[in-house]
């Protein structure tokens, strides 16, 4: 043996040495990484991470637990301890930036759901306009290479050989198969202070337990149970209840068929009631005139700043995110799942209509191409193929970075004639994106119609309001033009206007809106009121038809709405007819209008923070009990009663 290789053998530390340190690198760089993760998330080190830290060491450390744990396996199986904390490192650092941008688009921290659109996160970033990383990220990322340096200095003291490495392979992935499996999950959540039980919504989630675990714990909640004593005997027990309580729905077929026209208008509310904004016009002079002779009001959209694709599903199909295990993307269910109950859609086809959906955009979102022919939809439109319709236009296509509301609209029109002439009536359900963000100053060429004032906005957030207020006035005169013509129309047609949301607009300091002007305290709804919660997941909707008789004597008529109760209301004023599912919803709707993990809204409009806490009746609470089991029997049991909920009530 030469000199050399002798010497090398003594400084070799012992193995149990090397074990140890292997042992201490994880853990270092899973705390390294927990830590860095949460500082972009948060923004502070100091004013953040270590009172979290403070209040509550579990979550820290299990999420460093969590890290270490990948970390160590990947160094077994990669052969360099430094290699697996840089692969870690960086995937971590990326899950943190995602949820650092999903926050600037609209306000909400990162969910499981989301990650349903993980296929089109380009997309998503493209309607987002331009993201940039936070200066935190930059700093995380140093910290983190600066560890991951020191891992590859000590990487001959932590490598591990031959059998050692065998075994320290098997120990690792042991403790990371029981990190992130459901059985693992339960037993160590409750060791670290975790609740693996309630749903809780995610801005709730992620302030209390950090960004990484609120995701774990999602991913390994306790899944939805069905109803005790679950059965056919149970289920059809339900049905008869159902018939009981839905006994006096009758569906009455209108002699007249009348056009439907549903209008989800993008980010579309009245900002009119925004304090200490003065506006030189009404904004909203369109809409607030027919106000007049519409059913009109509230609308509840369980949503601020994004879920566009989770709103349509609720109000297509009747179901939210509360009827399916925690973590759900509603829009990324199995395809068979949006065929099992009738949605809104249906109803209408079954009537002899034609439905079509035209969106302004392409189809790369919320996976539309496969969840809407299974609603009853014939025929997607979608921006290019609207473009190739040929219907006489003067002008151009685009306003601002998406195509014009008018244009939009008269493509509508063009549909509902052409079906109209084939002799059928039509039902379409359209997106609009005129007013979509981002909400860049250039974003409409600086052209702003309406002057504006605010005495606490300075003129670099003003500059964002007007593009906000821009969007909103031409999608409101869009919408008066579309009128005038369906005044001009001899087809009886009801028009259903919304927004889906309020746009979450970022000022230049990363406040909203909504803040600078005092109407929450801050960016986190963990903060927030219920009353804030209610007011700013809100818009505006009204019901319209250029048959006034259609409205039922109800035109002038002022009526909160909602995501699950428009169609409700819908189906009411056309006939189109109550399936069971669809007379449930109705019964619904008159005392919840929201039920979600974040907030709950009564039928009145008032606001609590979940269904427990608002004063409902007995029977109000088994009407969301009976829901409850229709959705689990049809979703995650042996669909006992699925088809006879597809069967009309009063027939």
């Amino acid at each position: 043996m030469s000199l050399g290789k002798r010497v090398l053998k003594k400084q070799k530390l012992p193995l149990w040495l090397r074990c140890v340190l292997y042992a201490v690198g994880t853990l270092c760089m899973g705390l390294a990484t927990a830590v860095a993760v949460q500082w972009v998330v948060t923004g502070s080190i100091g004013k953040e991470v270590w009172p979290w830290f403070l209040e509550d060491p579990g979550y820290l450390l299990l999420t460093a637990l969590l890290y270490g744990a990948v970390t160590a396996l990947l160094g077994f199986l990669t052969g360099h301890l430094a290699i697996a904390g840089g692969l870690v490192g960086f995937l971590a650092l990326s899950l943190s930036l995602v949820d650092y941008f999903k926050n600037a688009i609209n306000g909400t921290p990162l969910e499981l759901a989301d990650f349903g659109l993980a296929t089109q996160l380009g997309q998503v970033a493209g309607v987002a306009g331009d993201l940039t990383p936070p200066v935190d990220f930059w700093r995380a990322a140093a910290a983190l290479l600066l560890c991951v340096a020191l891992l590859a200095v000590l990487g001959q003291s932590t490598r591990l050989r031959g059998r050692a490495r065998l075994a320290g392979g098997a120990v690792s992935l042991m403790l990371t198969a029981l990190l992130f499996t459901g059985f693992g999950a339960g037993l160590l959540g409750p060791v670290f202070g975790v609740d693996m039980y309630t749903r809780t919504a995610a801005s709730v989630s992620h302030d209390r337990y950090g960004l990484t675990v609120s995701l774990w714990r999602d991913c390994f909640l306790r899944s939805m149970a069905g109803p005790e004593g679950y059965s056919e005997a149970y289920m059809q027990a339900v049905l008869a209840r159902i018939d009981e309580l839905t006994a006096d729905y009758e569906t009455e077929e209108l002699a007249v068929k009348p056009n439907v026209i549903v209008v989800l208008s993008e980010s579309f509310y009245d900002l009119t009631r925004l304090p200490d904004l003065t506006f030189e016009r009404d904004p909203l002079e369109s809409f607030h005139a027919l106000e007049r002779e519409s059913i009109s009001g509230t609308f509840h959209s369980h949503y601020l700043g994004y879920g566009t694709g989770y709103i349509e599903m609720a109000m297509l199909e009747g179901f939210t995110g509360m009827d399916f295990n925690p973590g759900t993307n509603i829009c990324f269910l199995s395809d068979e799942s949006y065929s099992l109950l009738d949605s809104s859609v249906d109803a209408f086809v079954k009537q002899g209509y034609e439905a079509e959906m035209l969106h302004g955009y392409n189809d790369s979102l919320y996976n539309r191409t496969v969840t809407y022919p299974r609603m009853g939809f014939s025929n997607l439109l979608f921006s290019q193929d609207i473009q190739q319709l040929g219907f006489d236009w003067q002008g151009g296509v685009y306003g601002g970075y998406y195509m014009k509301d008018s244009y939009f609209f008269q493509a509508m029109l063009d549909r509902m004639h052409t079906v109209n002439e084939e002799g059928k009536p039509a039902f379409l359900y359209g997106i609009t994106m005129e007013n979509h963000q981002p909400f860049d100053p250039e974003k409409f060429g600086y052209e702003c119609q309406i002057g504006v004032e605010s005495q606490t906005l300075s003129d670099e957030n003003m500059a964002i309001v007007r593009v906000m207020l821009e969007g909103i006035t031409r999608a409101d005169q869009a919408l008066g033009r579309l009128v005038e013509q369906l005044r001009q129309t001899e087809e009886p047609t009801i028009l259903v206007f919304f927004g889906d949301h309020r746009p979450n607009l970022f000022m230049t300091d990363g406040d909203t809106v909504y803040t600078k002007l005092g109407l929450c305290p801050d960016n986190d709804t963990v903060n927030w009121t219920e009353e804030q919660i209610n007011d700013l997941y809100s818009t505006d909707y009204l019901i319209w038809s250029n048959d006034p008789s259609l409205l039922r004597g109800q035109e002038g008529t002022r009526m909160d709405s909602s995501v699950t109760g428009l169609m409700p209301q819908l189906l009411e004023l056309t006939g189109a007819g109550w399936t069971r599912w669809w007379a449930l919803q109705d019964r619904i709707r008159q005392f919840s209008l929201t039920d979600t993990d974040l907030y709950f809204v009564d039928g009145a409009g008032k606001a609590y923070f979940s269904a427990a806490e608002a004063p409902l009746t007995g029977e109000e609470r088994e009407l969301i009990q009976l829901k409850r089991a229709v959705t689990y029997d049809a979703f995650y049991g042996k669909q006992y009663i699925t088809e006879a909920m597809n069967e009309y009530v009063g027939r």
